[in-house]
């Protein structure tokens, strides 16, 4: 590959809208700096797209030259450092537009979902989000997008009708169910395998308000309530989502002073129908335990931040998943024993249990390379990663509950919260070894230079 100073220096990039950036100039630190600290990058360029026709002038100087490529809207799913070759930023590519008769909304590389909820919410339409809006929603959608009422209305991939993407060889393709289908698929649940996405189009649901909010339990009571909660989620209809969290949560402003610097069980709830039939619905969960505090009620859709209160600011992060056949009871005590209330030094920030199955469990109407259908449950960790010594304790905490967790398990991940990606088998963990196959001959096709190289890819 050659290097930055072999090739004829940044020529061919100058008639870029946006500003291209190298090491030590005003501006770079701030275009390659994501959400997620712990994984800082040190590209040699950096382009901060301001449209699609920036994006295909970058990858087309990069395939011309042999540079590997990044993309980055947010970073929330920075989990793997771009030290080398273009960072194409695309947090410029802010625009939603919404067709409230056709329930779609055209939206740039760089919107987040709160920008899209904003634009739908006056149409009575809401966008199908995961469990914080601050999250790039193409990045999201690309890598199958979990959303909070996902049992309800399946994955955020399920919902898009079209792409436009630009391939590494500067070449900008609108890809959809009938055109280069194949494309179509890898972009739902491939990630950015084999092109940087500049728009997409898709569906929005006719939403106005949810139901949803968390119940607070002093963790001592953390068995109770898991185990009150396994039972419960047997019951309850498919439009309920919900999760059981262990948090340890640190004594600093950002977290609010109920909630701080102490060590809690939460069941967080979103449901889209009818509130009273969810308070009803709810009852037996706030029966499990004695309850600390009592966030649920009908909120706006454009809140449903306040589900899962996730951080706003951005701090470093070690994420890790697994997706989970039954939660048996020789399953629950596994979990407990890793990390519940008996082991006060574990360094896991959130430890949480989603509810999978309802619409997660069908298969996507066109096909896509989403590969957690047949999930009941997803066991994500999130732990803050300060120092060298946080470094080593997260480690080792996250690989212990990986593994006495891993029999329990249908041996896959989900791609945007796989965590650091390692070598090729641990990222293949996304994907069945068909798909994965499948996915890798689409990516020798469109990218056979490999200069999408970094991240989560085949």
């Amino acid at each position: 590959m050659a290097t930055l100073h072999q090739t004829p220096d940044l020529f061919a990039l100058s008639d870029i809208r946006g500003p291209v950036l190298r090491p030590g100039d005003d501006g770079y630190a701030e275009e390659v700096t994501g959400f997620n600290l712990a994984a800082p990058h040190t590209p040699d360029v950096v382009v901060g797209a301001a449209g699609a026709d920036d994006v295909v002038a970058a990858l087309r100087w990069a395939s011309a030259t042999g540079t590997p490529v990044a993309v980055q809207a947010t970073g929330h799913g920075a989990n793997y450092p771009v030290d080398s070759g273009l960072l194409i930023s695309t947090r410029r590519m802010t625009g939603v537009q919404v067709d409230p008769a056709r329930r779609t909304a055209t939206v740039e590389a760089g919107a987040r979902w709160g920008d899209v909820l904003a634009e739908a919410a006056p149409h009575g339409l809401a966008a199908l989000c995961g469990t914080s809006t601050d999250v790039g929603a193409v990045g999201y959608t690309v890598g199958g997008g979990l959303p909070v009422l996902g049992r309800a209305y399946g994955y955020g991939s399920d919902l898009v009708r079209s792409f436009h993407v630009a391939t590494p060889d500067g070449t900008l393709h609108e890809t959809d169910a009938g055109h280069e289908p194949e494309l179509f698929r890898a972009l739902r649940g491939g990630k950015h395998a084999v092109g940087v996405v500049t728009s997409m189009e898709t569906e929005l649901l006719p939403l106005r308000t949810l139901l949803g909010g968390a119940v607070w339990f002093p963790g001592e009571h953390a068995a109770a309530v898991l185990t009150a909660w396994t039972g419960w989620i047997r019951t309850v209809p498919e439009e309920m989502c919900s999760s059981f969290a262990l948090l340890r949560l640190p004594p600093v402003p950002q977290v609010p002073e109920p909630l701080r610097g102490r060590f809690w069980a939460r069941v967080a709830i979103a449901w889209p129908g009818d509130p009273a039939e969810g308070e009803e619905l709810l009852a037996p969960v706030r029966e499990a335990a004695p309850v600390a505090v009592d966030t649920v009620e009908v909120m706006p859709c454009t809140e449903v931040d306040r589900v899962h209160t996730e951080p706003q600011d951005p701090f470093p992060v070690r994420e890790s998943s697994l997706l989970l056949h039954e939660l048996t009871p020789v399953a629950i005590r596994t979990f407990l024993d890793q990390v519940g209330p008996d082991v006060p030094q574990c360094p896991l920030l959130l430890v949480e249990l989603r509810h999978m199955g309802g619409a997660l469990s069908r298969p996507a109407a066109v096909p896509d390379m989403v590969c957690a259908r047949d999930a009941e449950h997803l066991l994500e960790s999130v732990a803050i990663v300060a120092s060298p010594s946080d470094a080593e304790a997260v480690e080792h905490a996250t690989a212990a509950l990986r593994t006495a967790m891993t029999p329990y398990g249908t041996g896959r991940t989900l791609v945007n919260i796989h965590g650091a990606p390692g070598d090729t088998a641990d990222r293949a963990r996304a994907w069945t070894p068909e798909i994965h196959a499948d996915l890798l001959h689409l990516k020798q096709t469109h990218d056979p230079a490999d200069l999408l190289r970094f991240g989560h890819t085949p």
